[in-house]
């Protein structure tokens, strides 16, 4: 067994913090020298490799997503995870996705690009004339929550707490913590306990009276006789809300930091808009908004050169993966018409991530209509990065403003 050694943990799951730069030479280390790791101390097995984490994430029956063995019993708990498609395995996981992919559909989501446009612009014109905005929480931020809010029906005056619950799940300090346990669980069981009550509430409203909203169609979605019970709408609204949130928030300001760092980029998507989708591609690739992704062993398994036991937390490293030398040529140069660019951000296999058209369409609005609307923007100072072994993107991200 390969374990960790003290050099190797320097920027381990017991740090403080980790920025960006440190946690990509790690990364560079680990791949070439201990691809396959354990790390004793934090309990887990870590993987840095491309064709090491694709394979965990296409293999569910070894690797589960399922980690409520190892939560504490908790009833909020419980219930916000019953319909989290991204902690089920089969067959619940298939039965889950099938009903809410009935629709939750890219077809759907594109009939929502008029709206977020006007989105965009009222929070942009909010700022018209200024020389100076924070990207997050002016745009960034706010978008993904309110064409969430607007999409699952939640009323106006509603709003702030869904970020507030968004927040509280997410907290700073829970970004390292990937291993589940009973005081986490608890801490995160009050937050739980509300917007249980919350989503309960309003979806009890939509199948007395039916709205034209994404929850109606949930309450309503039926395949083979099957519908989901009113607590598996909560699971999916939960995962909707905080994966959407996050995931966009973060990719939005990565491709802001990414332009700026490679103004011939920049200068190029302004000349022709129409190479955004590669752009967003890179960017994901480049700058992975959730750096890991976590899974459980049900059997013993060999993974690289190791035999991985039954009951292990394993750590696919999604960052690093998209990084890996035997998968990207020159994966360290940011290159806006890379093709071909499997990247796994928005994983792979059967958890392959049901909202990635949503955030790749936000951001590609939102982006497009910067670009046209200044002549240039740079980033100002008093940046502040997440934790980069957890989120990877900025927390608050100031510019300043060229106007066209």
């Amino acid at each position: 067994m390969t374990e960790m050694t003290a050099t190797e943990r320097g920027v381990g799951l017991a740090d403080q913090s980790a920025d960006a730069e440190t946690v990509l030479a790690w990364f560079r280390r680990m791949r070439e020298n201990a691809p396959v790791s354990h790390d004793s101390e934090a309990g887990v097995w870590h993987v840095f490799r491309h064709a090491d984490v694709e394979r965990i994430l296409a293999d569910p029956g070894t690797f589960s997503s399922d980690f409520s063995s190892l939560m504490a019993s908790q009833e909020d708990v419980a219930r916000f995870i019953k319909g989290n498609l991204l902690r089920k395995d089969p067959p619940q996981h298939r039965k889950l996705r099938t009903l809410v992919s009935k629709v939750f559909t890219p077809g759907m989501v594109a009939q929502l690009a008029p709206r977020i446009e006007v989105i965009t612009d009222e929070l942009l014109d909010a700022k018209a004339g200024a020389e100076q905005m924070e990207l997050v929480s002016d745009l960034a931020y706010p978008l993904p929550v309110i064409v969430i809010a607007e999409l699952l029906g939640i009323p106006v005056e509603d709003r702030p707490m869904f970020g507030r619950w968004a927040d509280s799940l997410v907290a700073p300090e829970s970004q390292t913590s990937f291993i589940p346990n009973a005081e986490r669980t608890q801490a995160m069981a009050v937050v739980m306990r509300e917007m249980n009550a919350y989503c309960l509430e309003h979806i009890r409203h939509r199948r007395a009276r039916p709205q034209d909203d994404l929850a109606s169609r949930l309450v309503a979605a039926e395949v083979d006789g099957q519908r989901l019970d009113d607590e598996e709408i909560i699971g999916f609204v939960g995962l909707l809300l905080l994966a959407g949130h996050i995931t966009t928030t973060a990719l939005l300001g990565n491709v802001v930091l990414c332009l700026d760092e490679h103004p011939d980029a920049a200068a190029a998507l302004r000349a022709d808009t129409g190479g955004l989708p590669g752009a967003i591609e890179e960017v994901l690739r480049f700058r992975t908004p959730l750096a890991p992704s976590m899974r459980r062993t049900t059997r013993d398994v060999q993974v690289g050169e190791h035999t991985v036991p039954a009951g292990q937390i394993v750590l696919a490293w999604l960052a690093s993966a998209n990084r890996d030398e035997r998968q990207f040529s020159e994966p360290d140069r940011f290159d806006i018409r890379r093709t071909p660019n499997a990247h796994l951000s928005f994983g792979h296999g059967i958890h392959f991530c049901l909202g990635a058209p949503l955030a790749r369409l936000e951001v590609r609005i939102a982006v497009q209509k910067m670009l046209t609307r200044w002549s240039g923007m740079s980033i100002g100072e008093g940046v502040e990065h997440h934790d980069a072994r957890g989120i990877v993107g900025a927390k608050r991200l100031p510019l300043h403003l060229r106007w066209a």
